[in-house]
Order: structure tokens, then C-alpha cells, then sequence
């Protein structure tokens, strides 16, 4: 296959200022500069050059990046926030400009970036489909072809006439993603914007960008955190880390590399406020197989291991709060009230491990908040999505929920640590 995108030395720099704290100006402050400046002489005039601001700095959000694309792939941009992903898919769909280097692109790009991307806010939901098409170069004949597989798709039906403002961000996305996949372009680009949807509009996305790829010839190229749905829907990988391509090739390679890599990519460091407080965390990291891990098979049990520190003795027990994707809670474990687990620390550093039988949950990204307690009741500290993980291996659907059966509202389940050592 020929390539359809092609990617050379592509680099792209911003200058980043870094603001003082500035005085109060008065009126007087600011007559005297104006005044100053009408009896200056700009430095191009007397041989000067222009100084950058002491405040500035260059940062260069993607630097010599190169890589080709055929035709048809379906290609999972990766990486940690910071890494270049969004300015490099910015770039592609011509949104912002490069630095240096250059980019060829065969054919038309659409792109989901951010929620309400190509919409104007004042037309209705009916208006912005052809407008979309329009910009896509499409006739009003074509855009009309579409029209009710775009609607059918995105469930909008009954707010077609109402103007896109009153939206919700899901409704936004829903009718976004729909013109974006229907209107044929060659290449489709979205990025996390999906995870503004709900679960059941996420897979619909999913499939369509498949059937897309796979049955109609076109380029998909998806940008995700959530390493199960790239490892589905991608063949082909691009990691990027502080703006450099790491590693392409094999989609299951890169998302391998960027699972296993080291501490920096798992371990959470946990930049917290600690000032008042009398003892926090310090840092968070996930084993499983003795291996540190964002990705892990629910069949197999994890370990969490915390540095915790203290500036005084004390007696204190642990909480942890397992939510879902949408932030929900799954899975409750208190030490303290519920196994009666509490450690008396001198102050200083420690280290907790703790061995963890997950119940079964569904494929998708989970977060554990933790907590400090004092006497197994008063939390000391309270540190939320404290580490995150994937489950990419599971025999089921969708996460079991347990229900109170006086109130019927959603809880979650009771959990126990297997084993704990503190050191």
C-alpha cells in the first residue's frame, strides 16, 4: 500500500512565559511608560537586536519526529500527558502549524479533538452537518446521502433543529464523532474526546472506526489512555515520550513498551500539600508477577506498595476506595474497621505492601483513592485517584455492582487485603 501520510523531521516549539508577581500599577506608572516609550528609539533603528523576555523559555513540544502511514491502518497514538500527542494530531489536521519540518497528507482529514470541534454554536444541529460537509468539500448532494445515517448514528434525532450551544458535551461528541465517520474522508483523527461518552457510545465508536478502516480502505488515527481499546481497534503503534518518537511498529509492541518501561511510566508520584499534615504518601506503585504494571489480568491478584511518612508517632490504619471510568465506586476496603488492621509508625518513612484479590471487573481504566486514618475513624489524609490501571484481560462485560436492598442505590463491594507486611 502507498503511504497517505508521511512524516518528516517534524518538530514544534512554543514559548512558554513564566509571570512574575507583579506590583500595583498606578496611573502614574503607566503614564510614565507611555511617555517613556514615544521618546524611545526602537533597537532595530540603532543597530540593537530584540532581547527574549528573561521570563521566557523555548519548549519543544515534538522534536525530529518521522514515520510514514499506509493506507488503512489504524494507528493508537500513545503516550503520558505532556508527551506531544495532542500538538502532533493538531499539526496533522492543519490546525496549528510546524515549527520545522514538513508533513504530506493524501486526501481529506477529519478530525474530533476536542468537544464542539467544527461546530458553530449558534446553528442547529441540522446546519452544522452540512456545514461539517462543506468544509470537508462535500456537495449539499452527497452530505444529504448521508444525512440519515449521521442522525441514526449519533441519536440526536429529536434535537436536530436546536442549536448545538444547548447541547450536552455527550450530545456534542455524539453528533461530532457521526459527521466525522460518515462524511467519507479518507482519514479520521480523534482524539480522547470519546471518553466524553458513555460506555455504550464509546464501543459504538470504536466499531465504526474499524468498519471504516477495515471494510472502506480509510486511515484511523486514535489517541488513548485506555490501552484495551487501542490494543482492539489499532495494528499499528506510535509511542511518544517528551515530544520523541520512542518506538513504531506493532500496536501490541508499543502498548508492551509503554506498560513495562520503568517506574516512571507506573509509579505515581504523588505531589501533595503536606503542610498540616501528619502523615501522607509519598508514592504509589502496582505489581503483578512481581512485575510493576499499568496493565493487569483480573485473574491474577496485584500488589500495591506505599511509602507513607510521618512527622510523628502514631497509630494509623488505611482505606481504599477502587471507582471505575466513571469514577463509581466498585470496591471499599478499611483496614481498620474491616479486618481490624492498624500499625503503630514512629515518624519517618515506611513502606506498606499489600496483596489484593480484585473481584471480577469489566475491561477499561480503574483509580484507587486512599486514605489515612487515625483510631480506624478520623481520616488524617486523603489522597484521590492516587494510582490508575487497565484491565486488558477479563471473561466479562460489564463490572458486577451490589445493591442496598433497603435503599436501593448503587454501593460498592466490601473487599479484603490478603496479606500485609510494613516495613
Amino acid at each position: 500500500m502507498s503511504n497517505i501520510i508521511q512524516v518528516t523531521n517534524l518538530s514544534k516549539s512554543y514559548t512558554i512565559t513564566h509571570e512574575g508577581r507583579e506590583r500595583y500599577t498606578s496611573l502614574r506608572d503607566v503614564i510614565a511608560r507611555n511617555v517613556k516609550k514615544i521618546f524611545s528609539f526602537p533597537s532595530s533603528l540603532i543597530g540593537g537586536t530584540t532581547k527574549q523576555s528573561p521570563n521566557a523559555e523555548e519548549f519543544w513540544a515534538l522534536k525530529d519526529v518521522n514515520f510514514n502511514i499506509e493506507q488503512g491502518d489504524r494507528v493508537g497514538i500513545i503516550g503520558r500527558n505532556g508527551a506531544g500527542k495532542s500538538t502532533l494530531l493538531k499539526i496533522l489536521s492543519r490546525i496549528t502549524e510546524p515549527t520545522t519540518g514538513s508533513i504530506k497528507i493524501k486526501g481529506r482529514v477529519a478530525s474530533l479533538l476536542e468537544v464542539g470541534t467544527g461546530f458553530h454554536p449558534e446553528l442547529t444541529g441540522r446546519e452544522n452537518i452540512y456545514l461539517n460537509g462543506a468544509i470537508l468539500g462535500m456537495s449539499r448532494a452527497e452530505i444529504k446521502k448521508h444525512f440519515d445515517a449521521i442522525v441514526d448514528f449519533a441519536e440526536t434525532e429529536k434535537f436536530l433543529d436546536t442549536p448545538v450551544k444547548r447541547y450536552s458535551s455527550g450530545m456534542y461528541v455524539r453528533l461530532a464523532f457521526a459527521v466525522a465517520a460518515h462524511l467519507e474522508p479518507e482519514i479520521l483523527i480523534v482524539d480522547e474526546v470519546l471518553a466524553v461518552g458513555d460506555a455504550q457510545f464509546q464501543k459504538k465508536c470504536l466499531g465504526k472506526m474499524e468498519d471504516v478502516s477495515k471494510n472502506e480502505g480509510r486511515t484511523v488515527l486514535f489517541v488513548s489512555h485506555n490501552m484495551s481499546a487501542i490494543t482492539n481497534l489499532c495494528n499499528r503503534g506510535i509511542l511518544l515520550n517528551n515530544g520523541l518518537v520512542e518506538l513504531k511498529g506493532d500496536i501490541s509492541k508499543v502498548v508492551n513498551q509503554y506498560s513495562t518501561k520503568g517506574v516512571d511510566l507506573e509509579k505515581n508520584i504523588l505531589i501533595n500539600n503536606t503542610v498540616g499534615l501528619e502523615w501522607w504518601i509519598n508514592t504509589v506503585c502496582m505489581y503483578q508477577q512481581q512485575k510493576i504494571c499499568t496493565n493487569i489480568n483480573i485473574s491474577e491478584g496485584i500488589q500495591l506498595e506505599l511509602e507513607i511518612e510521618g512527622r510523628q508517632k502514631q497509630k494509623i490504619s488505611l482505606e481504599l476506595l477502587l471507582k471505575d471510568d466513571s469514577h463509581n465506586p466498585v470496591l471499599f476496603i478499611p483496614l481498620g474497621l474491616g479486618q481490624n488492621i492498624n500499625f503503630e509508625c514512629e515518624a519517618g518513612k515506611r513502606v506498606v505492601m499489600l496483596d489484593i484479590q480484585l473481584p471480577q471487573l469489566a475491561l477499561g481504566e480503574y483509580f484507587f483513592d486512599i486514605y489515612i486514618v487515625e483510631s480506624s475513624v478520623k481520616r488524617i489524609s486523603t489522597f484521590q485517584n492516587a494510582i490508575s490501571f487497565e484491565v486488558v484481560s477479563s471473561y466479562i462485560v460489564e463490572t458486577g455492582w451490589s445493591f442496598d436492598n433497603n435503599s436501593h442505590s448503587l454501593g460498592s463491594v466490601l473487599g479484603k487485603i490478603e496479606k500485609i507486611a510494613i516495613t
